[in-house]
């Protein structure tokens, strides 16, 4: 098991039960491919370093979990198709 660091961030459009049924799904997908989530840290919204879907702001989320390797391709792939999503990028964290 590895340990994994994911940065989502999330639309500034969307409403407060919609940013927490997005980052529901997120975890989800990661229990659902064998990982377990140890840490959300939400920083909240900040400005972008460029515009985005005409948009200059957004939610920033990060996501500590542990999992097997091949679980974080699987999660960044279902993260892709996820409309309420702007940007993420998963890394594993040094040992």
């Amino acid at each position: 098991m590895n340990k994994y660091e994911l940065v989502v961030v999330l639309s500034a459009k969307l409403e407060d039960e919609e940013r927490a049924a997005a980052l529901e799904k997120v975890q989800g997908y990661i229990t659902r491919f064998g990982g377990t989530v140890e840490n959300v840290d939400d920083w909240g919204k900040k400005r972008l370093a460029y515009e985005i879907q005409k948009s200059r702001e957004a939610f920033y989320y990060i996501v500590n979990f542990e999992a097997a390797p091949d679980c974080p391709g699987q999660v960044e792939e279902h993260i892709r198709l996820m409309e309420s999503v702007v940007r993420f990028l998963c890394v594993k964290k040094e040992a």
